[in-house]
């Protein structure tokens, strides 16, 4: 992952946080808690009214694709090749300005340590997540605590109301790239503060537990299909702690669901 200060150079306001995570090629944007609609980026005026201060990632996706030189320009081809760009790259496309772009004066500038107002943010944050029966979700979040969260606590919103009735995609839930969120066949996301708010704090049951089991442990074979890779890709991943078996047999491991997910981002 990389990490970006988001500033205002004419306002000398700092905007806040730009993440990139590089095998998933997504962005989340933590903006600064101190401010207001007059302040912030006018495509995050409706979230920050509402006291939303981290961005979705589709959302902080069109931040980015506004500041960079659009995929469909004509001579977007000769543009790649003079900054020796193999492919279209939203991300390279935006270091090389720098984040800047003429509608204003915001640019961005690597950091190598998060905030702490980040840090305590994604306490928040999803470290596993299951689908129960009822249309619960079991959710096991970054500051250790487990909350069972209903889907009908988001009946107002009509794509919450198709993963409820559809029980194909409700069983596709796992965590969004970096834990900001529960996602569903990865185009439906609830933030992951949001989860955290709406659940319920609960100790493990037994039945819990093994619906967990059942559901997000994956054998080498699960594994590589997930990750469309070979047994020994998964092996060389072992060997450099990149992923880490819950269970170890001669006749193959067994691994945490989100473990195998990480390994994308």
């Amino acid at each position: 992952m990389k990490s970006y200060e988001i500033l205002d150079e004419a306002n000398f306001i700092n905007i806040g946080v730009l993440l990139y995570y590089e095998k998933a090629k997504e962005f989340i944007i933590e903006l600064n808690e101190n401010l207001d609609e007059w302040t912030a980026p006018l495509l995050f005026t409706s979230f920050v009214k509402k006291g939303i201060f981290t961005i979705p990632r589709d959302i902080s996706l069109l931040w980015v694709k506004e500041r960079v030189i659009p995929s469909g320009r004509q001579n977007i081809g000769s543009i790649l090749s003079n900054h020796k760009l193999k492919a279209y790259d939203e991300m390279k496309l935006l270091e090389l300005a720098e984040g800047r772009c003429s509608q204003d004066s915001m640019f961005i500038r690597r950091i190598d340590d998060l905030p702490e107002f980040v840090l305590d943010r994604q306490k928040k944050n999803l470290i596993d997540c299951t689908p129960l029966d009822s249309g619960n979700i079991l959710c096991f979040f970054a500051d250790n605590s487990v909350k069972k969260v209903e889907l009908k606590a988001f009946s107002n919103d009509s794509k919450i109301e198709k993963v409820i009735k559809n029980k194909a995609l409700f069983n596709s839930c796992k965590i969004g790239t970096g834990g900001y969120c529960a996602t569903f066949n990865d185009s439906i996301d609830i933030p992951s503060w949001e989860l955290y708010d709406k659940g319920i704090t609960i100790p493990l049951s037994y039945q819990d537990f093994l619906t967990f089991a059942d559901r997000n442990l994956f054998d080498t074979s699960e594994s590589c299909q997930e990750l469309e890779c070979s047994r020994q890709n998964i092996t060389y991943l072992n060997k450099q702690g990149l992923l880490n078996p819950v269970k170890e047999n001669v006749k193959g491991n067994l691994y945490l669901k989100g473990d195998v997910i990480k390994t994308r981002w």
